[in-house]
C-alpha cells in the first residue's frame, strides 16, 4: 500500500467516533484533512514545496521519469503522486519504478493501470459525472477519488458545495478536492464538515503560502461531519463554521 493511501486510512480511523473512555480533543487533536501540494512537474527543485505538505502531486503534465526520480529522492517521507492523463500501463510502471507513490487516473487511462498494486490508485472525477457512472466507481479497485471544482475558480461557491455533497453521498471512498485559487479558513472548515478528506493546492505554490494553508487546516475545529449522515442533513453554512472568537480573523485568505 502507498504511503499516501496509508495516511488516508489513518485519517479515516482517527475521525471515526470512539466508543468507551478516551482522552478529550483538548488533549489530543487528530489531523482533520490531508494537504497535498500541487506541483507543475517541470523542475526537480519543486520537491522542496511538497515537504511542507502531507503529499505532493504533479498535475500539469506527465513528467519525465528522470525528474520524478530526482523529486522522490528529495521528498524523503513525503509521498509523491502523478496525474496520469490517458496513460498506459507501461508509463505507469515507469513512474512507479521511479518512486511515484500514487497515480491519479482519468477515465481515459488504460484499465490495465488499475492492476498495478505497487502504487495508490485514484480516479479523477468531474462533479457533473452521471449518477450511474458515479455509483459504479465504488466497484473499482481504487483508493479514492480526486474532484475538481473547475480551473481558475476564484473561490468556493454554493454550486461547488452541492457538487461535492453529491459525490460524497454516492461514493464509499475517500474524496480529495482540488481547491480554487483562493480559500479562507471558513471555506476549509465547511469542506471538512461536508466530508472532504483532503485538499489539493494547485500549482504554483510557494513554501510560505503552503505553510499558511497548512496552518488554517490545523486550526479547523473538530466537530460533527456530514459524510454519510441521515437524510435531510444540511450543507454546512460557512458563516457558522468558526467560533465567535475567530470572527475577527474570518477574512484570512490563502494564498
Amino acid at each position: 500500500m502507498s504511503k499516501f493511501t496509508d495516511r488516508l486510512v489513518s485519517l479515516s480511523r482517527s475521525s471515526a467516533p470512539r466508543i468507551g473512555f478516551h482522552i478529550s480533543s483538548s488533549e489530543s487533536k487528530s489531523p482533520t484533512m490531508l494537504l497535498v501540494a500541487g506541483l507543475a512537474g517541470k523542475q526537480a527543485a519543486e520537491a522542496k514545496v511538497a515537504a511542507r505538505a502531507d503529499a505532493g502531486v504533479l498535475m500539469e503534465q506527465v513528467p519525465d521519469v528522470t525528474i520524478v526520480k530526482q523529486m522522490t529522492d528529495q521528498t524523503e517521507d513525503v509521498p509523491l503522486g502523478v496525474f496520469l492523463k490517458d496513460g498506459d500501463a507501461g508509463k505507469a510502471g515507469e513512474l512507479v519504478a521511479a518512486g511515484c507513490d500514487f497515480l491519479v487516473l482519468d477515465t481515459g487511462t488504460a484499465a490495465a493501470v488499475l492492476d498495478n498494486e505497487q502504487a495508490g490508485r485514484f480516479l479523477m472525477l468531474e462533479p457533473s459525472l452521471d449518477l450511474g457512472m458515479a455509483r459504479a466507481v465504488n466497484s473499482l479497485e481504487i483508493d479514492g477519488v480526486f474532484v475538481s471544482i473547475g480551473d481558475g475558480q476564484p473561490f468556493v461557491a454554493v454550486e461547488h458545495l452541492l457538487a461535492c455533497r453529491r459525490v460524497i453521498d454516492i461514493l464509499e471512498k475517500p474524496v480529495m478536492l482540488i481547491l480554487p485559487s483562493a480559500v479562507t479558513k471558513t471555506d476549509l472548515a465547511g469542506l471538512w464538515q461536508l466530508g472532504i478528506d483532503g485538499v489539493v493546492a494547485p500549482p504554483p505554490q510557494s513554501v510560505k503560502s503552503l505553510a499558511e494553508l497548512k496552518k488554517m487546516i490545523d486550526a479547523i475545529p473538530v466537530g460533527p461531519r456530514g459524510r454519510k449522515t441521515r437524510l435531510g442533513a444540511k450543507i454546512p453554512g460557512f458563516a457558522g463554521a468558526v467560533s465567535p472568537e475567530e470572527d475577527e480573523d474570518e477574512d484570512d485568505v490563502y494564498p
